[in-house]
Parts: C-alpha cells; structure tokens; sequence
C-alpha cells in the first residue's frame, strides 16, 4: 500500500481531506504547490508515497478546533504507517511551518522497527519525532533536551523522561492523537502573527492559505542501501548543466544537506565517494527521474528523494533555487530543448533581477562582514580603497588602485572622481539624489543615504554602526545591489553576459511594443548603450561635459565675462571640445537617434564655494579675489533648481545655446561625411511657456543658416522640449505645434509636483512609506495618479495639437518595469532610461506586450 491508490469514498470524494490520485481534484489555488506537484508525479507514475492533501478550507478550520475525520486519513496508508506533514502554500516562497517526521513513532512501534531495521535505527527516529513535538506540537523548551547525550534505547529513555518531565504527562502514544496535534500546530502557526508578517514581506496576501500533505514515510533505515537525499540537474549559482545535491546513508529528510563530512556526492567525485558508486542502479534510476519531471514539468525541480533497501522513492519535488544567472540560462536551455517557448520564457523572469547579470556581485556563498548600510541606489558590487575627495579618487585610479569614494553627498564636481572610483558611498541622498543617478548612468556601483555610518570628512575617517574605524586607505566593497557596506574584499561573481543572455533579450526584442532608448552623457555611456542594445540616446546632458578640468575654467572665465561678446570670445575656445564630443556620440551610434539637451543648470554650479577654490579661481583668472568673491555671492539663488537655469538661460544668455548648436550642426556634418546623414535632435530644457520656445527656436534657426551658408551643406534636426514642469505639462497644446518630440522629464516634474527636492526626499522617505502616506517612493516608482494626470494631459494636449509629435519620458523612471507600464499604456513612443537600465526596460516591455496578446486572447 505504499504506492497503491486505493480509493475510499471518505477521503478521495472529500475536496477538503483528498487522497492524491491522478484524477483528484487538487489544485494550486485550494491544496497548494506542494499537492499539485505531488498530483503532477503521480501522474507521471513515480514512485511517490501514498499522500493525502487537506485544503487550505480544511486547515483554516483545523486552526479553529474543526478537525476532520483523523480515522479516514489514516485508513489511507498501511496499518501501523509511519506519518510525516509537510506544508504547501500557494507559492513555495511564502514558505510555511517546518515539516515534522515519524508521526506513529511510539514505543510499539518503536519495537516492530527495532527487529526490521535495527534498535539504534529505531531510537534515532524515535528520539527526532519526540523531540520534534515537544517543541512545534506541545511547545515546550528545547534546552528541556540539552542533558540527553545518550544514543539507541539510553537516548530514548532520556528524551522520553524529559519530555514527560517538562510536559506533565506521558508521551502520546496514539498515532490519531498525535496526527491530530501535528495538524492543529501547523494550523496555528501559519494564522500566528510572525508568520503573517514573514510571509506577507514575501509578497503574499495577508489572508493566504495553507495547505497540507499527509505523506506515508519511507523510513530511511534499516538493511541494504538506505538513505535519503536531494538530486537536481543544474548548479543553483551558473545555471549551467551540473549534477548536484547530496546523499546520506541511514537518513532521513534533508540530513543530507547539513550532515558534512558524513554526507556523500552524488556523481563521482575525486573530493570523496559517491552515490554513484555505491548504488549505481539507484543513481542512474534517479537520473531518470529527474530528466522527465523536467521535460513533463517543464522546470528545473529538485528531487527530494528516499532510497530503501535500494529501492528509489521520490518524496517531493520543488523548483530549484537559483540566482539570478541561473534562472536566465535555465529558461533559454528550456527553450532550446523545445519544453517551453520563448515568450514564457521571458515571461518567467523579474526584469529587476537582470541588473545583477551586468555587474560584478558579491558571492552569494561569501561571509559578509557588514559595517553599514543605507538605500541600494545603483546595483553591482566593488571592492577598493577608501578616499574622500574627487581629485584622490582621480589620484588612485592613475596609480592603477581601485577605489570608494566617500562624501556626505555628491555634486556636479565630484563626476571626475566618480568616474574614476569604482563605487561611491554617500551619507545623504535617494533614489534620485546626484550620486544615485550618475552612479546608475556609469553603472557604478552605489549606496547613499548610509546614516547608519558616522562620516568624519574632516578627519578622514568612516565610523561603522558598531565602533569600528575605517580611516582613507582602508579596503572596504560596497554591495549596491543590497545596500550594504562591508569591511575588506570578499570573493566576487563577475558580470555575465553570455550568449544565453544575448538569446534571451533577442526573444525580448521581437516581443515589445515600445521603444527603448539610453540617457548618455559620455562616450562610455554611449559605447555601454550600444551594448545594451539601445534604440538610440534619449537624453545627454551636455554640462557633464563642461566640468573637466581643462574645461572648467573656460566655463568660469565665460562667467565673468560682462558683455555678450566676451561670453562670446570665450565660449568659441569650448566650441571645439564640445563639438569633438558630439562627434564622437554621433558615431559610436552609427546613425541611431540622438537626443542633446541643451545647458540646463544654475551658472553657479561651476563656481567655487570654499575660500581656496576662490583664490584658486582668481589665480586662474587674473583677478583681485575680492571681485571673484563678489561675484561668487551675487550669483548665489536662494532656490537654485527653481532659479535660472535651463531655457531661462538661454532666453537671458543665449550666447551658450548658440554655441552647442553650431557645435550639433558641425559635428552632424562631420561625423555623416562619410555615412548616412546625422539627424540630431536638439531637446530644450526646463520650458515653462510656449514664447520661450520660440525664442529659443529662432535662435537655432539662426545658427543652422549660418552652418549650412558657411559649409554649403544642407542638413537636418529635430527640435524639442523637455517637460519638466506642470505648466509645460498643462499647456503642452500650446507647446506641441512647435516641436517634433516632447520628452518628459519626470524626475524635475516629480519634484515640482510634490514640492519635494529629491535630493532631501531620502531623509523620510521611508517613514512616509512605511505609514502609508506614499504607495512607494515617488522618485522611485512613478506615481501614476498624481504625476501620472499631468503625464496623461500633457499626452493628450500635445497629441491632439500635433498629431505627428513623439512622445517619451527621460527620468529615471524610464528604466522602471512598473513606469513603463504606464507611459505604454498612455501611448508614449520610447522610454529613455541609464544605460544599465537599458536591458531591465526591454525586458519589462516585452513581458507587458506578452501579457496584453494573452489579455486580448483571453476576451476573445
């Protein structure tokens, strides 16, 4: 009766309590994915042990002291059957009460074993069921078994006193009683407070069930091979084709898995014997077992597995676990065996888990020596030495010494030191602070906001949150992907973009309905989007480019200058540089769009706030530090990112736009002399009415004349605007018939929606999430319903003005799975995201077309 399917019309006609047969009716939404994987290898005739599922209905009463009828159950299995309950959840990472083993297990049953499988194999299970229900079942102390150091029938009677010692009573020796108290724990365990709690941080409903199984018990022990073990097909960390798992004689469970040296491998294995060798008929029957739950299932599975006398039994089946490389290279070598298409192949992966696939990680097996932590803003992990300065960080890096560079916040003069650190770690900041979004456009590992961690920036010292001091030149690695910062270099996994990666995202591009494009403000930026496979450059933000060093005091000299045509003697000496920058994008893009915002910040920002960067300056200049301090302090805004920058700028100082434009058009020119033509376009930022476009507009105009006049080459481009404030929103009807694409910048328009600096936002965020005032950080997740109306408006109004207008959002929402399910929905063309954001915003897209075909599939 261990396999057989006897029917019994009180269980198998039960949907409560049911007898796992083929023709059951057992699913995943009443029984769990424990029982309909169970369902799912009976059908496929293995050798799995009689089970009875229990719904999540019948648990739910069981938990209100309704139980079923314990008799029927157990007439399901052989007279004096050994019991072991195991949970099943809707989904295995919900997780569930821990299963317990040997229920029947008492002293006459302790007797019969003892002459089928040996005293001490008898004791031993014995001795496992006491102890497990006296604490899951009786809820007594667990140190109540600490004095028991004896093994076989002296073990027992010390466990078996001290249980009736501490409980006040014998130990059951009815198997119903003991089902019964096994059924009502686990019952109760799931409704307690810390379990809700667990399981609802995982994703599941606060009102989620619990299944049951009731499974006959393959004891493990006794005469010939027996033992028990987990098998699976694949290393959990590569993904790659690899048997694996453990196997441990005269066991049962999952001793295997924590038995050590005790335990042996399962293929050959020159570190020590196997299960191959030993029971080679077993091993290869297993095999087999584990290739068709694969090819019926259609998944990885891990086999949990028993074997008796030599005999193979399969207890359960449950999906591998697996790192985020893994799952990818899993589902394309599912698909390329022909199990499963590739659309629920990229149906099967978080497009959030894809950004660990493009950076070094740490090692998932690694000891992590965790000295701080704060917002996880930019994924990947880096290990160097400790600096505190941008210009130490350039410093290191020419020494050929990677480094962290440490700030309480960064600034527009910290991105050279950015860009040669290999991580960055901020006292201050979000989501969207400066260090998170250079740091995600670089695709440079970082975390901010680490106000666990004491920043002495004076001192040169970084404090941890347990007293430890970490002085510049200390070697700590910052984990971007969780957020934490850890003392010294633990072993890393490197980035992994592998042809199953390159298959994979394929299948996602001939999926997805929406364009996909990069913000890049550098050639590397550039280069790293092509190899992402972007659709073109949705946003370069060209005032990265004007705070290297060579170009910084030209900057500061244009300034100073007084009159419009000093600005403009001055800026003729940037012409070039910028004009070799824009060449060097257009080609690395080989013809794919690409979209230049013109100068955007407050003129302040180039100008030093410390008294030697002051008298720096004068020196550079030649000039009285007076005058540089005068005009230093007559340039300070008391709101600068609601001050003069962006078009208000090139409305009062439009020497600086006609600089970049000659330098587009000449470098569109240039880098199309020898392939197709460059169409550039040419974004403004920060508009708020539609006459500063129009100043704006017929200022460009102006230069393209004077280019195409100078070279006697015709060209082309495309002009546009930034929406980044709720007014250009709003009036986006007026805006639209004067531009062939508006760009919304959401990360600008979030801030001015809610009046909240984004910069400062990570200092309560968290709070304001935790208690409900925001669903998420706004800054983070775009809010659909606040800043999503204006979106919704400003769609509407510019469409229905210009009809032929392209539409896209450039913040850093673009590379959010959640966002672009919005702008798609609202009928945006492309999403412009960081450039290592580029391959989580394909695959995101796709899953949103696949799920809209099924959608439509469905209603028909």
């Amino acid at each position: 009766m261990l396999l057989g399917q006897k029917e019994d019309a009180a269980v198998q006609n039960n949907p409560d309590t049911t007898l796992i047969t083929p023709t059951a009716p057992i699913a995943t939404a009443t029984h769990g994915w424990r029982a309909k994987c169970l369902q799912r290898l009976v059908r496929l005739d293995l050798p799995v042990p009689r089970t009875v599922a229990l719904s999540f209905d019948a648990v739910r009463r069981i938990g209100e002291d309704e139980m079923p009828d314990i008799d029927a159950i157990m007439a399901q299995f052989e007279p004096g059957a050994l019991l072991c309950v195991r949970p099943s959840s809707e989904d295995p990472d919900w997780g569930g009460p821990k299963a317990v083993l040997n229920i029947g297990m008492n002293d006459a049953a302790y007797v019969e074993l003892s002459d089928t499988i040996g005293a001490e194999a008898a004791a031993t299970m014995y001795m496992r069921f006491v102890q497990s229900y006296a604490v899951h079942v009786a809820r007594l102390d667990p140190d109540m078994f600490d004095h028991v150091h004896g093994d076989g029938q002296l073990g027992l009677s010390e466990t078996l006193f001290a249980y009736e010692e501490e409980a006040g009573e014998p130990f059951p020796q009815d198997p119903a009683v003991q089902l019964s108290g096994v059924l009502r724990s686990m019952a109760r365990a799931w409704q307690g407070t810390t379990a809700r709690l667990l399981r609802q941080a995982k994703g599941a409903p606060a009102d989620a069930g619990l299944g049951l199984v009731v499974q006959q018990m393959v004891p493990g022990y006794g005469p010939g091979e027996c033992g028990s073990g987990v098998l699976q097909l694949v290393n959990s960390t590569t993904g790659l084709p690899q048997i694996t798992g453990r196997y441990l004689s005269q066991s049962q469970g999952r001793d295997a898995l924590g038995a050590g040296a005790g335990a042996l491998y399962l293929e050959k294995d020159p570190r020590g014997p196997s299960l191959e060798e030993l029971a080679p008929e077993a091993f290869e029957m297993l095999k087999d077992h584990a290739r068709l739950m694969r090819r019926r299932l259609r998944e990885e599975m891990q086999v949990e597995f028993v074997i008796q006398n030599g005999e193979v039994f399969i207890l359960d089946g449950v999906r591998v676990a697996r790192s985020p490389r893994a799952a990818l290279r899993i589902v394309v070598r599912l698909v390329e065996d022909g199990i499963i298409p590739p659309q629920e192949a990229l149906m099967r992966i978080d497009p959030h888990s894809l950004s660990e696939l493009l950076h070094r990680q740490v090692d998932p097996e690694a000891a992590r020596d965790v000295i701080g932590s704060g917002i996880a803003a930019s994924p990947g992990a880096a290990t160097g030495r400790i600096v505190f300065t941008a210009s130490d960080a350039q410093a290191s890096a020419a020494r050929g010494e990677p480094c962290i560079l440490v700030r309480r916040e960064t600034s527009p003069e910290d991105v050279r030191g950015m860009h040669a650190a290999v991580g960055v770690l901020t006292e201050r900041g979000g989501m969207t602070s400066h260090a998170a979004v250079i740091g995600r456009g670089l695709g440079l590992p970082c975390i901010v906001g680490a106000s666990s961690m004491t920043f002495d920036m004076r001192g040169r010292k970084l404090i941890a949150a347990d007293g430890r001091v970490f002085a510049a030149g200390d070697v700590i690695t910052i984990d971007g992907s969780a957020g934490e910062v850890l003392a010294g270099e633990p072993p890393m996994l490197e980035a992994a973009l592998d042809d199953a990666f390159q298959t994979f995202m394929g299948w996602a591009d001939a999926e997805r309905d929406i364009g996909i494009r990069a913000n890049a403000d550098t050639p590397e930026d550039a280069r790293t989007a092509r190899r992402f496979d972007a659709q073109g450059i949705g946003l370069c933000r060209t005032e990265h480019m004007f705070f290297e060093p060579g170009r910084l005091t030209v900057m500061r000299e244009m300034i100073f200058a007084e009159t419009s045509r000093g600005r403009e003697a001055v800026l003729a000496r940037l012409l070039p540089m910028q004009r070799a920058d824009f060449v060097e994008l257009f080609c690395i893009m080989e013809g794919l769009p690409v979209c230049i915002r013109l100068f955007d910040p407050p003129l302040h920002e180039f100008l030093p706030t410390t008294r030697t960067g002051q008298r720096e300056m004068a020196e550079a200049l030649d000039l009285p530090v007076s005058d540089v301090v005068r005009r230093v302090e007559a340039m300070q805004e008391y709101n600068p990112m609601l001050g003069l920058r962006g078009v208000r700028l090139g409305v009062t100082v439009p020497e600086i736009y006609d600089m970049q434009a000659r330098a587009i058009f000449e470098a569109a020119l240039e880098a199309g002399r020898d392939s197709a033509p460059v169409v550039p376009e040419i974004m403004i930022p920060l508009v708020s009415a539609k006459r500063e476009v129009e100043l704006v507009q017929a200022r460009i105009d102006a230069v393209a004349a004077a280019v195409r006049a100078e070279t006697g080459k015709n060209f082309e481009y495309r002009l546009g605007v930034m929406v980044e404030t709720p007014r250009a929103a709003l009036r986006a009807g007026e805006i639209a018939p004067h531009t062939a694409f508006l760009s919304f910048g959401t990360n600008d328009l979030t801030q001015m929606t809610y009046g909240l600096s984004r910069d400062d936002a990570g200092r309560f965020m968290s709070t304001y999430v935790q208690q409900g005032v925001f669903a998420e950080d706004p800054f983070h997740v775009l809010d659909t319903e606040g800043v999503g109306e204006l979106l919704r408006l400003g769609v509407e109004r510019g469409r229905s003005a210009n009809p032929d207008v392209i539409l896209s959002i450039c913040g850093e929402h673009g590379g959010n799975p959640e966002s672009i399910s919005f702008c798609r929905s609202v009928g945006f063309d492309y999403v412009s995201c960081s450039p290592f954001r580029v391959p989580v915003a394909r695959l995101a897209a796709a899953q949103l077309a696949i799920a809209h075909k099924l959608g439509e599939e469905g209603a028909g």
